[in-house]
């Protein structure tokens, strides 16, 4: 493959440059994430992705080589589907309440692997609210399959299910710029297309890319907007939720936009300690689930076919909550 070719083509700026086709993209992210690429024209690709913006085929290509290097996990047998749940941005403003309804839904005997970095760069990321409520990240393919086999539960660094991808992820250090695998650590799937994946965006130009490719894909997943980049419900407003499945996009919950007549009880402050003793609370029927999390988590018993449809799952998160939903789901 001719890395100067392609950087010719897609390095001509914003009006200049051109796509490259999916196929062209899958060999070319491929070379990239198992070390193929020498430094200078890897940083030259890089930059000259993130100044020409990405292709929806581009990052079909992208995904497909990133699919076809994550480190499979085995499916439970018999069961709902897994749920796949990427947390990379970590909490400033807020509470990080990822690690909530990981718990939640295994609870509910739904198989959960939650995949992200260690690292929070001065944000609360699930990992460390994750320490406090006694759930450690796994350092081995095996440790993580065992930890979902016997406890329904694994948090597994991105380094241990995708090193490829973990390494284009580390190069923001350097270069000062996210890059693609930025957006591609929120699509992948390690039960090579069984799981359903919790694929969360901030802004609507990411939405609809990723509804596309996930699309493509056919995919199994929940598309809503992002609380702080994290994978959970705004537990003050619910955002909408969208089913995508088999090609198919069906919408289980609209957007919230009425003014709030009181605010949900929440953690005082983000801290991991504060997030790890409210969370308790909450699964131990001291405090309410807020009602846009217990959407997010009906829909996802729906998407992983715990549920036959949206009302069964609203009645069943109602009933396993005693009453504890702080409004009407």
């Amino acid at each position: 493959m001719s890395y100067g070719h392609i950087i010719k083509e897609i390095g001509r700026g914003a009006e200049g440059s051109r796509d490259i086709s999916c196929e062209e993209a899958q060999h070319l992210y491929g070379a990239m994430l198992d070390g193929g690429v020498p430094d200078l024209e890897l940083g030259a690709i890089l930059i000259a992705l993130r100044m020409k913006g990405e292709s929806t085929d581009e990052m079909i290509g992208f995904l497909n080589a990133a699919n076809e290097r994550v480190h499979a996990f085995h499916l439970p047998h018999g069961g709902p589907r897994p749920v796949v749940i990427p947390s990379y941005n970590g909490a400033r403003k807020g509470a990080n309440l990822t690690p909530l309804l990981a718990l939640l839904l295994q609870r509910f005997g739904v198989p959960v692997v939650v995949h992200g970095l260690l690292e929070g760069f001065g944000r609360i990321t699930t990992g460390h609210v994750f320490r406090e409520l006694n759930i450690m990240p796994v350092t081995s393919q095996c440790q993580a399959q065992q930890a979902l086999d016997e406890r329904g539960i694994a948090f597994a660094p991105l380094s241990v299910i995708a090193p490829g991808l973990a390494n284009l992820l580390s190069l923001r250090a350097r270069m000062g710029v996210r890059s693609s695998a930025h957006s591609l650590v929120k699509m992948i799937d390690p039960f090579r297309g069984e799981g359903v994946i919790l694929a969360a965006a901030t802004h609507p130009a990411y939405m609809d890319t990723m509804r596309d490719v996930l699309g493509n894909q056919r995919a199994h997943a929940l598309l809503f907007r992002a609380t702080e980049g994290e994978p959970f419900a705004n537990p003050k407003r619910r955002p909408r939720i969208e089913h995508l499945h088999d090609g198919l996009c069906d919408i289980v919950f609209e957007s919230e936009h009425d003014s709030l007549k009181a605010l949900p009880p929440l953690p005082d402050d983000a801290e991991a300690a504060t997030t790890a003793a409210w969370i308790n609370r909450v699964l131990d029927g001291q405090v309410p689930l807020p009602s846009p999390i217990a959407n997010q988590l009906a829909a996802c018993l729906v998407a992983c076919g715990y549920a036959a449809d949206v009302n069964e799952a609203k009645a069943i998160v109602a009933v396993e909550s005693n009453g504890h939903i702080m409004a009407s789901v």
